[in-house]
């Protein structure tokens, strides 16, 4: 039979291991169709209907750190003309045309709690639309960190289209993955920016989706205390 302090130290260890797993942060898999309009979209409170009941449109429907996140794009031509058209295997996606180069999309939420970030998203364009971007993030809103110097993105229907988003079947081709590294752990804010690196015709639209940020959560100050006094039983039991 196992000494007990060898178990109490075993269940500490594990319960210390279980608060540190990979979790979602934010996550916006846009349940709720977007306001439509033109010019640049800043999503607030006055915009209605909410991404999720009570939320801002635009807050992250799911995630441990949603409260106080956002979603919005940032155009040059006030043309710009933002829908809600079908999502990859969601019900919704957001999406903008009259692209010039250095128009984004841009999410910001806390990472307070988590290290190890990396994020993942679906996005797609019209045959028109930018089929370049770059990945940008920062902990400052002003000084960015390039994650992706450059990325492709697929056309969806039409002519020479590997797939077409609908809002019944997901297509894995149209997803990207990316680690952030540790300039972002625990930061108080995060902004990520999805940047096109190229103008387009003025109707060609561009698509984002099922936008994922994952890390893993810090132990708290009490589960670390704990992992000192299982180290201490351990200790003694060796003795």
């Amino acid at each position: 039979m196992k000494n007990l302090n060898t178990i109490v130290a075993a269940g500490v260890v594990a319960a210390v291991a279980a608060s540190a797993n990979a979790a979602l942060i934010v996550g916006w898999t846009m349940p709720t169709a977007f306001p439509t309009g033109t010019g640049n979209v800043p999503t607030g409170t006055s915009y209605i209907p909410p991404m999720a009941s009570g939320a801002p449109a635009g807050q992250a429907d799911d995630g441990a750190n949603k409260s106080g996140s956002e979603i919005k794009s940032v155009h040059a031509l006030a043309a710009a003309t933002y829908t809600s058209p079908a999502g990859n295997g969601s019900s919704y996606s957001f999406s903008s045309n009259n692209w010039s180069s250095g128009d984004y999309y841009q999410v910001s939420f806390s990472a307070a709690g988590f290290t190890g970030l990396s994020v993942s998203w679906d996005q797609t364009r019209s045959s028109t639309g930018p089929a370049t971007f770059t990945l940008l993030a920062s902990t400052d809103g002003v000084n960015f960190t390039t994650l992706l110097a450059s990325y492709t993105v697929l056309q969806s229907g039409g002519g020479g289209a590997p797939g077409t988003w609908s809002t019944s079947t997901y297509n894995s081709i149209y997803t990207n993955n990316q680690s952030m590294g540790s300039a972002f752990d625990n930061a108080s804010t995060v902004t990520i920016r999805f940047q096109s690196t190229v103008s387009t015709a003025s109707a060609g639209s561009n698509r984002i989706d099922n936008v994922m940020v994952n890390g893993t959560a810090v132990p708290a100050p009490g589960a670390l205390a704990l992992l000192g006094v299982a180290g201490l039983i351990g200790s003694r039991r060796r003795r």
